[in-house]
């Protein structure tokens, strides 16, 4: 029977498209963001025992109390907003399905909703699966700044939401005090919704404070924030998220979580409260953790070709590769895995009309002994 489709711009995500073409050529893969080493002893140990404990059926829609308790104190904590327990937190299975849920609850047919390109794949279809349209702005090279007064200008009548993502991914560019002023003089007096997507918040490197939009009343009373257990935990496979809203964003938020997944992974949710209680040192000291493997990842590429882009925050390196090869990002893509046996991801796909800069991202979230064995091999190129 003929399919008349929703997505007509949609295929295989190209990080399952490299992930898997790593696999069929066994070639280290940089590309897919997921860390190659294990969660925390502790944290693994508390999923353990939460599933011996019995926690293993439905939890609360809205996620357990000890755990929303435990991410308003982390708040309150990292950003110095008081945020309310239980009607403002939301966990979520993943921070797609997070922002998934946010753009269903709040954007309308017909209406418009303005992205940053390049921005993460999720973004777009769940925009087009409302009836909406995405409204793109590229942001400035080489720095992935944004230029402010084109997202003034692309405002109309029917701009519904506007999805900001700090840290960035592909790039690791972050948002300053000044971002956040011209963020709020933008909106300010309109319906506009803010949908920031924050999953990288505690991978911010050299001393800079995440500037989160939680830090600014006035952008939190309009703003879903969505974070990442899997992301600060080394845990992506355990698909735990979460997201911060006021009451009536959250009550429209709820309606349509509710009969998307319920709720998240049970056990992990007691895991995740009692390492937030015991041993907040983990997301305290994250950025050390990665700058560390920033650092050494840099320095292995240095007798490289490629062209290395500054990397503010995140675990993602974008890199130049024009010195080796001038043909566009899929195919040097392609042709690394075949003939380097190394995976990256093309820039080009973050974008709705790419630029024409020859970059790729690796992913430097990896044990040092892969960092090390993918380095000698690109330095080779």
């Amino acid at each position: 029977m003929p399919i008349a489709t929703k997505l007509p711009k949609v295929g295989t995500t190209i990080f399952t498209v490299m992930s898997q073409l790593a696999q069929e050529h066994d070639a280290i893969n940089l590309g897919q963001g997921f860390p190659d080493f294990d969660p925390p002893d502790a944290l693994r140990e508390a999923l353990t025992k939460a599933i011996s404990q019995g926690h293993n059926q439905y939890a609360p829609m809205s996620g357990i109390a000890p755990l929303r308790e435990q991410i308003a104190r982390k708040i309150r904590e990292s950003y110095g907003r008081r945020v309310a327990v239980d009607t403002e937190i939301t966990v979520t299975s993943g921070a797609t399905e997070a922002i998934f849920v946010a753009i269903t609850a709040s954007v309308r047919a017909g209406e418009e909703v303005i992205v940053l390109d390049p921005c993460y794949d999720c973004y777009e279809p769940a925009v087009e699966l409302a009836g909406a349209r995405c409204v793109h702005i590229h942001l400035r090279q080489p720095d992935f700044s944004v230029d402010w007064q084109r997202v003034r200008e692309a405002i109309t009548a029917k701009t519904r939401m506007l999805i900001v993502n700090t840290p960035h991914n592909p790039s690791g560019a972050v948002f300053s005090s000044t971002d956040l002023d011209e963020l709020s003089r933008i909106l300010a007096e309109s319906g506009i919704v803010l949908l920031a997507d924050e999953v990288y918040e505690h991978i911010v490197f050299d001393g800079a404070l995440h500037q989160s939009v939680l830090r600014r009343p006035e952008l939190a009373a309009r703003s879903f924030v969505v974070s990442s257990f899997g992301k600060t935990y080394h845990c992506t496979g355990w698909k735990v998220g979460y997201c911060i809203a006021p009451k009536p964003l959250t009550v429209e938020f709820r309606k349509v979580h509710q009969y998307l997944n319920f709720c998240t992974f049970h056990p992990a949710q007691w895991a995740f409260a009692e390492m937030l209680a015991k041993h907040p040192e983990h997301h305290q000291q994250l950025a050390t953790f990665y700058q560390h493997k920033r650092d050494c990842f840099r320095k292995l590429l240095s007798a490289s070709r490629f062209k290395l882009l500054d990397v503010p925050a995140g675990y993602f390196q974008l890199a130049d590769y024009s010195s080796i090869q001038q043909t566009d990002d899929l195919n040097f893509c392609d042709w690394l895995v075949h003939e380097a046996g190394m995976a990256a991801i093309p820039v080009s796909a973050f974008y709705e009309t790419a630029p024409e800069a020859r970059l790729v991202r690796f992913c430097f979230a990896k044990s040092d002994a892969t960092l090390q064995e993918a380095a000698e091999r690109l330095c080779r190129l």
